[in-house]
């Protein structure tokens, strides 16, 4: 073969790679259409807030429970659970008012189921829940030890 002739050969790669290219990005977009086409692209957003909060037991059957860190949360998808007096209220309905945000400095405080204080082992727990009720997790949990 000569040189002259190597440099004016019309055969290359460029289809292979325009085929491996095509491919590539049918995948891609099959990928992200189906993902929200299942509804899984809003499951993704729907992630359990960083919050950390605290317990400050008064011995006496109330509980006071405050948002120490992180990030603010829509009151009315916060529930606090376990064996309190009313067991499945919103933060919003503990507090006094109408809080549209949990921050941090914002408590509340539950009472026991009994009124006269909680008994070894009896708890509670702050429930985050996303706002399509899809998906929830617990924030935080408490349980008396005497």
């Amino acid at each position: 073969m000569q040189l002259k002739q190597l440099f004016t050969e019309d055969r290359a790669v460029s289809p292979v790679i325009g085929v491996i290219l095509m491919v590539a990005i049918t995948v891609i977009l099959a990928a992200v259409i189906g993902t929200f086409v299942l509804g899984l692209g809003d499951q993704v957003s729907e992630t359990a807030p960083q919050a950390s909060f605290s317990f400050d037991y008064d011995g006496n059957g109330a509980l006071t429970i405050t948002h120490e860190s992180g990030e603010a949360i829509n009151a009315g998808q916060v529930t606090i659970t376990g064996d309190i007096n009313n067991s499945t209220d919103t933060w919003a309905d503990f507090a006094a008012g109408t809080p549209t945000d949990i921050s941090a400095g914002s408590s509340v405080v539950v009472n026991s189921s009994t009124g006269g204080g909680f008994a070894e082992g009896e708890g509670v727990r702050v429930v985050w829940e996303s706002e399509s009720g899809s998906s929830s997790s617990t924030l935080q949990k408490w349980t008396y030890n005497a």
